[in-house]
């Protein structure tokens, strides 16, 4: 393997590629000396892939061969390609996660102890109102999704609509300790229709969808993560009227 490296990227004053800087990076990170060419107009870019018959930018060379675009770079360096095709469970790990984080902060900060019943009522919350967020940033792609699966959406589709707004008011009313009479029926109403919802369509009916839980245009699987969000809505309510 040679030390020095000929890139061929796109970065017009329209159009920066982030696959070329991701090259660039990764060629650095090889210890690679990189001779850098930028293709600033869109003709040197088209006038380029005609004369090596390529169809996209970017391009590596490599001892005057050319090893192709980012993907075929990490294939040549060994790496694992970069798949965001199929389900994931990324989004709701990162979402749990961050809530459990937050969760502790905030219990440490106010009261000096991570170890108790409001840290887990706070990690409920935090998680209800990052996940009705992400709901909420495109409604119509989330009911479509919703109602392939929700019970109570399916039979009235404005529930679907509701459902987030709801989602986020429980969470709120649990940050701020509403009275448990406001708070608590919703987040077992709405928690106990989507497990039920959830282990009907999965469990029973054996069916293999995507869940809506973290937007409209998730890749999460409908399953386990999907039933563990309802029972903690319904957990928090319950933990409430206590």
């Amino acid at each position: 393997m040679g030390n020095k490296a000929v890139l061929y990227r796109m970065a017009t004053d329209e159009h920066l590629c982030p696959f070329g800087l991701r090259s660039k990076d990764l060629l650095k990170r090889q210890g690679f000396a990189i001779d850098d060419k930028k293709l600033t107009t869109r003709d040197q870019a088209d006038d380029f892939k005609r004369e090596h018959n390529v169809d996209t930018t970017p391009q590596t060379f490599i001892e005057s061969r050319r090893i192709g675009g980012y993907q075929e770079l990490r294939k040549y360096f060994g790496k694992d390609p970069i798949d965001n095709v199929g389900t994931s469970y990324k989004p709701v790990i990162a979402i749990f996660a961050t809530a459990l984080l937050a969760a502790l902060a905030w219990q440490w900060g106010s009261a000096g102890n991570v170890i108790s019943v409001r840290t887990l009522m706070l990690f409920i919350a935090v998680s209800m109102l990052i996940l009705a967020i992400q709901k909420l940033q495109d409604l119509y792609s989330f009911t479509n999704s919703f109602i392939t699966y929700d019970l109570l959406a399916q039979r009235h589709l404005r529930y679907g609509y509701a459902y987030p707004f709801l989602e986020a008011y429980a969470g709120l009313g649990m940050i701020a300790s509403l009275s448990p009479l406001l708070v608590s029926p919703i987040s077992i109403f709405i928690g106990s229709i989507g497990a039920v919802s959830v282990f009907k369509a999965v469990y029973v009916d054996k069916r293999d969808l995507k869940c809506a839980c973290v937007g409209g245009g998730s890749n999460v699987p409908l399953g386990f993560v999907s039933l563990t969000e309802n029972l903690f809505m319904i957990a928090g309510g319950l933990i409430m009227l206590n």
